[in-house]
């Protein structure tokens, strides 16, 4: 994506020096953001899906590599039909409206999660934009849409024994091999909006190590600002794996 400047040069706020390579965002918050505003639910909705290229631009700005949005679980089936239905309609609307763009940014579009369930005409516009951007390296986006953490553990699982693997052959690594996100690094940061401090069935094996922000402000109003503080505060923190802090 284009380079901006960094977000701490303007006003001698702190420089952001140690970028995360992996964040991941739980896009949270939607409904009680129409709600405060006398709105119906959808609205909140359709906020989160025009918040997403600010977000992405940021996320360029400031040099990650891996962005991965959490957009709807597998648990999001059971909303009321008129919900989502009103989600369905949005991703499809998301694609055509941004895809061409992102393409021209060179973001490549990944899709993690189960395909099953997901209605023929969202999942060849998911496919197309998969492969029209295959070959982008600017900026990794990963929708997590039918996504749900034990789920993918699940086909994990399913995958090993597909294959035939002995169990003396399954090991983290392999396990890690045949996740959604296989061949990815883990994420550093994973970021929630909206107040909540929960993972709700999210990136459960490849979070074993990230750091956690949380922040009340709720997804639609997720800007730059709100991005350059959650990395001021990850900058800010001693890592650790395994109870010693990385690098020690």
């Amino acid at each position: 994506m284009d380079a901006l400047p960094n977000a701490g040069s303007a006003d001698q706020r702190p420089e952001l020096v140690r970028i995360p390579e992996h964040v991941a965002i739980i896009m949270d918050g939607n409904g009680r953001w129409a709600r405060a505003r006398g709105l119906p639910h959808t609205e909140g909705h359709r906020a989160g899906t025009e918040n997403l290229r600010r977000v992405l631009e940021a996320a360029g700005e400031f040099g990650i590599r891996v962005l991965t949005l959490f957009a709807f679980s597998t648990e999001n089936w059971s909303r009321p039909d008129a919900e989502v239905n009103a989600l369905l309609t949005l991703a499809q609307r998301v694609i055509d409206r941004e895809m061409d763009e992102l393409h021209r940014r060179g973001v490549r579009i990944r899709h993690i999660g189960r395909r099953e369930r997901v209605p023929g005409a969202l999942l060849r516009r998911i496919e197309r934009a998969e492969e029209l951007t295959r070959d982008n390296s600017a900026l990794i986006l990963n929708i997590a849409f039918n996504y749900g953490g034990r789920a993918e553990i699940v086909d994990a699982v399913r995958a090993l024994v597909r294959e035939g693997l002995a169990p003396e052959e399954i090991d983290e690594a392999a396990i890690s091999a045949r996740l959604y996100t296989a061949g990815l690094p883990d994420p550093d940061l994973i970021i929630r909006p909206s107040g909540e401090m929960r993972l709700s069935n999210y990136l459960i094996w490849q979070a074993a190590y990230a750091e956690f922000y949380c922040t009340p402000t709720l997804w639609p109003d997720f800007d730059r600002e709100e991005l350059y503080k959650a990395l001021l505060a990850y900058q800010e923190r001693e890592r650790r794996y395994g109870g010693r802090p990385s690098g020690s």
